[in-house]
């Protein structure tokens, strides 16, 4: 495939999500709602959504917060030279086995160490053209997650790259429907869509 941009490496996962580190210098690419895959030995790959990135801290780090005059130079050292992880938390939402596309979780989730790209525009584009929107209800269903914030953001990255103009309006039909015993649910949601068509 063509443009990969590797952005990590995975730490742990379940069938539904999982999390991947990377180095503080590569925390320029990844960013909250992105699309990733993950693509598995056996020639499938497995696909989702970044929705948190997590920055732990260490003893020299805690140190340097307390300290007076930090120079520039320590600063730059400790974010560029140190190994300290981001963590991005991913929620599964489809994947793909023998070049078609199912918005379904994953038969089996990645293995330890699995490299994480981000998706392109053309793998962006695939990917949400494969189907009606069933990767939506892997979303709603995760509650804990900001999901109103979430899909804003995914909209916004499939406008800037997906060619029908029609996809919004359908997407946005879809949650109506999924969403119509759930209101404040679906007012939260089309409250934050509503943020990203007036930006």
């Amino acid at each position: 495939m063509t443009n990969q941009i590797e952005i990590g490496r995975l730490l742990r996962a379940g069938t539904t999500g999982f999390i991947a580190g990377c180095r503080v210098n590569q925390l320029d690419v990844p960013s909250f709602g992105a699309l990733i895959r993950v693509p598995l030995s056996d020639g499938s790959q497995v696909y989702g959504l970044i929705y948190d990135i997590h920055i732990d801290d260490d003893g020299l780090v805690k140190q340097l917060v307390t300290a007076n005059n930090v120079s520039d130079d320590v600063l730059r050292d400790n974010r560029e030279n140190r190994i300290v992880p981001v963590e991005m938390s991913v929620l599964a939402i489809g994947y793909e086995q023998d070049k078609k596309i199912y918005h379904l979780l994953p038969p089996r989730p990645p293995l330890s160490l699995d490299v994480i790209y981000l998706c392109n525009e053309n793998e962006i584009n695939q990917f949400v053209s494969a189907g009606r929107f069933g990767y939506f209800r892997h979303i709603l269903r995760a509650k804990e997650l900001p999901i109103g914030e979430l899909f804003a953001t995914h909209f916004k990255q499939v406008k800037a790259v997906n060619k029908d103009s029609n996809w919004s309006k359908n997407a946005v039909q879809e949650l109506m429907t999924l969403l119509r015993d759930d209101y404040p649910t679906l007012m939260s949601i089309l409250g934050a869509l509503r943020d990203i068509v007036e930006s």
